[in-house]
């Protein structure tokens, strides 16, 4: 079995794609990885392609739960025991994935790469929004997440599975709180992470504020109302019993 897959999923990166992905292959080569191109306008496919990068190219525009989903679909099709989120402007750094990786051996099935576990969140409207979700969290699990919109995310071959297989589950922080309280064991390891140096985020100020308040809504409130399928209850209670 395969070990582990970077998931580099890329809506409109043509100015970050060929560094961000050629600093994966040249100093990290012990490492697979797959771009998945969610229907890009620009020439992220066109770059990829000159370059030889292993590709996912979508047809239309997914998002980022479905380019996600894809690439876990790729994952656990192709046998591997772990994946990782990873974006493709640049902020994530790749050193910190060996830490991630000792880290979920211990035993977790999700392993988040926090900024905040020796940092302090500084003060902002973005990390208002994040010191919310962190206690929505808390107040839903009684598990403290203290980067829970890091996209940074590692997860073992049982929730590989899970993510790959089910279609409500998105990359996102009400799916961990959800998860949480179904008895998934998560960690979290610092890292450090860069600003994104070229384009643009998706997160303005109206769609972050969006976001938080969707997020909380839906931690407090919707994931009461999520039933989690049996068989994938089985599978990871396998999988646990399988590492001891």
């Amino acid at each position: 079995m395969k070990e582990l897959l970077i998931i580099i999923p890329a809506y409109n990166e043509e100015k970050s794609i060929e560094r961000v992905v050629g600093h994966v292959i040249e100093d990290y080569p012990e490492y697979d990885y797959v771009v998945v191109n969610d229907g890009s306008k620009d020439d992220t496919s066109k770059i990829c392609r000159a370059n030889n990068f292993n590709l996912i190219d979508l047809p239309v525009n997914l998002g980022l739960a479905g380019a996600f989903q894809t690439g876990l679909k790729y994952a656990y099709k192709q046998g591997y025991k772990y994946a990782i989120q990873y974006d493709a402007d640049g902020q994530h750094k790749v050193e910190y994935i060996e830490k991630m990786l000792n880290e979920m051996k211990k035993g977790y099935d999700i392993v988040i790469g926090s900024r905040f576990i020796e940092s302090k969140k500084p003060h902002s409207m973005r990390m208002l929004g994040s010191r919310i979700i962190s206690t929505a969290i808390w107040l839903t699990t009684g598990k403290k997440v203290k980067d829970p919109t890091s996209g940074m995310r590692m997860l073992n071959r049982s929730m590989l599975k899970e993510f790959a297989l089910n279609l409500n589950y998105g990359p996102e922080p009400d799916t961990i709180s959800y998860l949480l309280r179904e008895g998934v064991r998560l960690s979290e390891v610092q890292v450090e992470m860069d600003e994104r140096l070229e384009g643009e985020s998706y997160l303005n100020m109206v769609r972050s504020v969006k976001y938080m308040v969707h997020m909380v809504v839906s931690i407090l409130v919707i994931q009461n109302f999520r039933k989690r399928d049996s068989r994938y209850v089985k599978d990871n209670n396998k999988e646990r019993m399988g590492n001891v």
